[in-house]
């Protein structure tokens, strides 16, 4: 097959012409497996030629510009902005307006109000003027929406400390909830992790309250500056939300009279807190709010910028900083060597790349050296678990997550190792602390067991995303093909997970993406766990899978979904084809015995297509998820890893097939 000038294979020619007798199907079939087999070749390539000389990979981790004017900010109220830094930062926020002057969060998605005006205030504060003509649409967008009134909490407090808001018309978060013991609701082991590490510095930034001098002001972000924020109807009082309302008032009421002794003592146990958890390259759980927010409140509590604290986490920040060769600057929200890492050695491997490869034992290597065997965070709900798993992040020892457990789990497994031994012990303690991590229901959460209270979520301060951690779909699917390929099919906990699994699946067929966009990765998750755990793939619920994912795919031969599909039913698998999405729903028919369909054929024949003439695929669409909905994620090495999988398992098949998942598939061609 001979490369267009677009570096394409030109297979997406292979897709129109249907087999008129057996010989011509035999002979596309042929010509199928060779497109495929280019383009996982040439994939190969690419992807070995940006391993980092230590083993790891790493894609950028794109968010939304509030990481950016987040940053602005914070050196603004810290007094070290410098002008190369906000210059950089402000090229990349107004790179990223729209036309109509707004901000949104994802790649084609609708305008946000708080991003639009948290860069608005960014823009202002690197020299933009109020009377420049992308300022003054975004201003008018701002008043249309309610103005500043109508933006998230986080988005007002940062407003708040340099008086633009008033502390006041903030909903309460006071430092006693240190005080709370575990079985107290809302303590804060009741908040995903994520929440509880930037909760925690936030109550001591609401009990200070601190101000610092404006700039400049905001008027023409309000709908009437004489009346910033209109009265709002209170929530009835039989209501959840009257109740929290209700007790929001009384703990602004509790503000004014709290004891002071008491307060500074809780809040020096949240900088306790604090500084325990800071990890050895000075962030904060290896995400940036947290560590933002943990240097404000460590300031406002006497810590000055050149304690080897403070200088740690500035130090810190600075890591998150893409510098870009147009001179922009964009800030990570988290970095992910972990996890890019399994996933580019499984891609590896599966297309075919020895086992002892020199750059898969390298990264097996270094997914080794980051294992992490102290306990963390988890262990107030699992005091009795030994440890042993993996983080997302470079270093984030007290935030083992279980995702990264399994995935590097099934990473190591595909290597052979020099030292097996070590492989083998590394893995058995990811599989014993994996084991342990279930919930009671019998699915996994990412971060910790049980961390399902329903309260953090009714919180009036709590406005950001999720909070809590409850089990997923796709976490438990992961868990569950880890804990087959160990041999733990028939294990208890693993048939609990495969119950719950089956509980879970929607009546569409499909399942929720709770860290990937959405039904599609949810059921490209799920499909290829229930096969590895004995399930046939003439089973029912696979079989619904089979049926939705045929159902949604594109008219073109790839799978894409909106992350509008976390609002709106009618974008349920619905969305512009993407590599990472085609490469997920491909995982699930491929595991479910769909390699001869017309489906997949069409689906390879469309990564093959969109294949750039380096090996590489463009992916400008948001497939990852912080939060559903509120906080999305473009993984750049997604649209690597994913495609590269799929093609891999289309050629040579899934190395940890079983004797029953293999031929068990009873589909016929879409």
């Amino acid at each position: 097959m001979t490369a267009t000038t677009d570096g394409s294979t030109g297979a997406a020619n292979l897709r129109a012409a249907p087999a008129s007798d057996p010989t011509e199907s035999t002979s596309a079939a042929h010509d199928m497996m060779a497109v495929a087999r280019h383009a996982a070749e040439r994939s190969v390539e690419h992807l070995l030629g940006r391993q980092d000389e230590q083993g790891w990979w790493k894609g950028d981790l794109a968010t939304n510009v509030t990481m950016d004017a987040e940053d602005l900010l914070l050196r603004q109220f810290l007094g070290i902005q410098d002008p190369e830094t906000v210059k950089a930062a402000a090229r990349f926020i107004r790179g990223e307006q729209l036309g109509d002057g707004t901000w949104n969060t994802f790649y084609e998605g609708p305008p946000d109000l708080s991003a639009t005006v948290e860069a608005y205030v960014a823009l202002r504060l690197a020299g933009d003027r109020p009377d420049d003509p992308h300022m003054i649409r975004a201003a008018g967008w701002v008043r249309e929406q309610g103005g500043i009134a109508g933006s998230r909490v986080f988005t007002r407090i940062w407003l708040a400390l340099f008086g633009w808001w008033k502390w006041d018309d903030l909903p309460e978060l006071p430092p006693e909830l240190m005080f709370f013991p575990k079985w107290v609701p809302l303590n804060i082991y009741d908040f995903g992790c994520w929440a509880r590490q930037t909760i925690v510095p936030l109550t001591i930034v609401s009990a200070k309250r601190p101000v610092r001098p404006a700039p400049f002001t905001l008027d023409e972000l309000h709908t009437d500056p004489a009346c910033p924020n209109p009265s709002r109807a209170t929530a009835p009082a039989a209501s959840w939300d009257g109740v929290f309302q209700r007790l929001d008032k009384a703990l602004h009421l509790y503000h004014k009279v709290a004891p002071r002794r008491l307060r500074r003592i809780a809040m020096n146990e949240a900088a306790r807190w604090i500084i325990e958890r800071q990890e050895n390259d000075g962030c904060w759980g290896g995400i940036q709010p947290p560590a933002v927010y943990s240097v404000i409140a460590l300031h406002l509590l006497g810590y000055d910028l050149d304690h080897p604290v403070m200088r740690a986490g500035l130090d810190s920040l600075d890591r998150f900083a893409v510098w870009r060769e147009d001179g922009a600057r964009m800030i990570e929200a988290c970095q992910s060597p972990v996890w890019d890492t399994c996933l580019a050695t499984i891609a590896l491997a599966d297309a075919g790349v020895s086992p002892d490869h020199p750059a898969l034992v390298r990264a097996a290597d270094w997914m080794l050296g980051e294992e992490i065997v102290r306990p963390g965070d988890w262990a107030v709900r699992k005091p009795g678990l030994a440890p042993g798993g993996w983080a997302f992040e470079f270093h984030n020892v007290n935030y083992p997550d279980i995702d990264d457990t399994a995935e590097v789990a099934l990473a190591l497994r595909r290597v052979r190792h020099p030292d097996p031994a070590r492989v083998d012990a590394a893995i058995e303690r990811g599989v014993r602390w994996n084991l342990g991590m279930q919930s009671r229901n019998g699915g996994w959460g990412a971060f910790d067991a049980d961390n399902t209270s329903p309260f953090p979520n009714r919180l009036p301060f709590c406005d950001f995303g999720e909070v809590i951690d409850p089990p997923s779909a796709d976490v438990t699917g992961h868990v569950v093909e880890m804990l087959a390929v160990e041999g733990r099919a028939h294990d208890p906990r693993t048939r609990r997970g495969v119950e719950w699994l089956l509980a879970e699946q929607e009546a569409s067929g499909a399942w929720f993406g709770r860290w990937g966009v959405n039904y599609i990765y949810g059921t490209g998750s799920v499909v290829p766990a229930l096969i590895a755990a004995g399930l046939p793939a003439a089973h029912p619920a696979v079989r619904r899978a089979v049926d939705w994912l045929r159902s949604v795919q594109n008219d073109d031969g790839g799978w894409g979904e909106d992350l509008r599909s976390y609002r709106e039913e009618k974008w349920i698998g619905h969305g512009s084809s993407t590599p990472s999405q085609t490469g997920w729903a491909l995982l699930a028919l491929l595991a479910a015995g769909e390699r001869e369909t017309r489906s997949v054929e069409r689906g390879v024949a469309w990564l093959a297509a969109t294949q750039q003439a380096d090996g590489s695929w463009d992916e400008p669409h948001f497939t990852g998820t912080g939060f559903p909905w509120d906080f999305s994620i473009n993984y750049h090495l997604y649209r690597q890893v994913f495609p590269l999988t799929a093609l891999g398992r289309y050629v040579h098949g899934d190395p940890f097939a079983t004797a029953t998942a293999i031929g068990a598939g009873t589909g016929k061609g879409a």
